[in-house]
């Protein structure tokens, strides 16, 4: 058994080339192999998002509080809150983050392929960022 106290890990903020706005992390889980599991607490403030990505082995996130914003490619921007879990196929190329104007947090859990939990795209841009439903 390992158990990992509550405050023991520093947040982090990802890197910029990934993510837009203002963005922390808080690692939750690790597990080491041969499990791959990964889950982060993640907070967005108003505005700030993840650029386009895919998962090699799918993600999934768990809406913890605000309001939030989430879209797979070619799809509407979804809105997402508190209780929602989003499940995103393994390569489906999406984004999610904050509403415009409300912070959101949600856990995000995902399984390592060969080390690497996600492929980095594009970041979202403005304009398509803005077609979501105003929060």
């Amino acid at each position: 058994m390992d158990i990992k106290r509550s405050g023991s890990r520093p947040s982090t903020k990802p890197s910029p080339d990934y993510f837009t706005g203002a963005v922390r992390q808080d690692p939750l889980n690790e597990a080491p192999e041969p499990a791959r599991v990964r889950a982060v607490l993640v907070t967005f403030e108003p505005g700030a998002r993840t650029a386009w990505h895919t998962h090699p082995l799918g993600q999934t996130l768990i809406v913890t509080s605000g309001l939030g914003w989430a879209q797979r490619d070619g799809g509407p921007v979804e809105e997402i809150r508190p209780g929602d879990v989003v499940w995103f196929p393994p390569g489906e190329k999406h984004w999610h983050g904050a509403a415009a104007t409300t912070a959101m947090s949600h856990i995000a859990i995902q399984e390592a392929l060969n080390g690497s939990v996600a492929t980095w795209m594009e970041k979202v841009s403005d304009e398509d960022y803005g077609k979501g439903t105003k929060g």
